[in-house]
């Protein structure tokens, strides 16, 4: 007589023993899915007085954009996404482009109209379903590029993302029957409207939040991430046991001069000529945890855990290089090793592309989080087929990987005494 203990890698009770078994099925929570927003996400819930100064629609030559700021933004060429390139059809393109085709060239002729999974909860578990996905993180496609385009005016930016955070909370909820977490998106743009955000998002029982990786531009002027102004909206982050994430975006970065600025198909890899635009996520996420690291923010604070999710990885050894002889240059300054800290208070989510036995390696398998970027066309096809890649990992770290660091992720940290 055996009985099951357990699932995934689980445990089987038979004659008195236990016996270790790998499922054949290995349970996935998925770090990295999107929903595409409505077509009212930003505007159903901002203020009449205040509409003019986020975003709006028209129609420029035949096609809808949206005007965020009064200026037309052309990062992406169709805000409705409807049609919209199927999951993981450029698929190839970032495995390596076999075929040697530009990327706008794989996509002429293949979209499609959208699923209702691509914008309803329901259905979206049903998809999960179909995909043996158990759990996901939940995250804007649009609504991680605002946030730059406004970020002369404070007051419209908060506004902005007050509202989308209201959008978010009537369409897909901030916690969906314990398998969908969806994270609102919280602007350090005024540092007091992002405690009074944060509290909101705590009494809906949210798990996660989502920021972009960049410096904020406040009434007081540019601030870095850990500046002591943004004290008190840490101090709750820290106290709350909430994840805070980072998630790629537009983060403002400048090509000096290199090629056109701007986020578009260049910053995310996709453009027919490569350029220094095809840096800036890496970039964006080493500098934002470089200047965590010595701003001190994991000394100050130590019950933060922090998720850097679809921004790569493969920045991390130099990061630890410049963290180490900051400090080795600098004693005075650290209390503690800087490159500790953030490999005890950070998660790594590598594009599926990368090196993952490399970044396992770097940041230890309690470290790093699976995410497919399902349904873009960057991502994975299907969020299960990241298994090809852990065959080489053993049954308990891979298990760590696909499931078990973003499940406790997913629930409220126990704060240290």
């Amino acid at each position: 007589m055996c009985r099951v203990l357990g699932t995934a890698e689980f445990d089987v009770l038979c004659g008195g023993d236990i016996v270790h078994i790998m499922s054949a099925t290995p349970r996935i929570f998925d770090c990295d899915n999107h929903y595409y927003e409505a077509p009212d996400a930003f505007t159903r819930h901002v203020p009449k007085s205040m509409q003019d100064r986020c975003v709006r629609w028209a129609e420029i030559e035949g096609r809808m954009r949206h005007v965020v700021g009064g200026k037309v933004d052309y990062s992406v060429g169709n805000p409705l996404f409807d049609p919209v390139g199927p999951a993981g059809s450029l698929h190839e393109y970032y495995r390596g482009n076999p075929e040697g085709k530009p990327a706008a060239d794989l996509m002429r002729g293949n979209l499609e109209g959208q699923p209702p999974c691509y914008r309803e909860p329901g259905a979206r578990l049903e998809m999960m379903d179909a995909q043996g996905v158990e759990a996901t993180w939940l995250f804007p496609t649009l609504g991680v590029l605002y946030e730059e385009l406004l970020k002369d005016d404070p007051v419209a930016n908060c506004a902005l993302f007050q509202a989308f955070n209201r959008w978010l909370e009537d369409d897909w909820g901030l916690v969906y029957q314990d398998r969908i977490f969806a994270a609102p998106y919280i602007t350090l743009a005024d540092p007091d409207w992002a405690c009074r955000e944060l509290e909101w998002a705590l009494r809906r029982d949210a798990r996660i939040f989502v920021m972009r990786p960049a410096a904020t531009r406040t009434a007081a002027g540019d601030r870095a991430p850990g500046d002591p102004i943004f004290d008190p909206f840490w101090a709750r982050v820290n106290e709350s046991g909430i994840t805070a994430v980072i998630h790629t975006g537009n983060s403002g970065y400048a090509s000096n001069g290199y090629c056109e600025d701007g986020f578009g198909r260049a910053s995310i890899g996709m453009s027919r000529r490569p350029s220094v635009k095809n840096l800036v996520l890496g970039r964006a996420a080493s500098d934002y945890l470089f200047s965590l690291g010595c701003d001190l923010l994991f000394e100050r604070f130590p019950n933060i855990r922090l998720a850097s999710i679809e921004n790569g990885s493969s920045f991390i050894g130099d990061l630890f290089h410049h963290l180490d002889q900051a400090r080795q240059r600098n004693p005075w300054h650290f209390k503690e090793d800087p490159v500790s800290l953030l490999k005890k208070h950070v998660y790594m989510s590598p594009f599926w592309e990368d090196d993952l036995e490399d970044v396992i390696a770097g940041m230890g398998s309690g470290k790093v989080l699976f995410g497919s970027d399902w349904p873009h066309m960057e991502g994975l096809p299907e969020p299960r087929g990241i298994l090809k890649e852990t065959k080489r990992l053993s049954a308990s770290v891979a298990n760590q990987f696909l499931f078990e660091n973003t499940a406790a992720l997913s629930e409220r940290a126990e704060v240290a005494g």
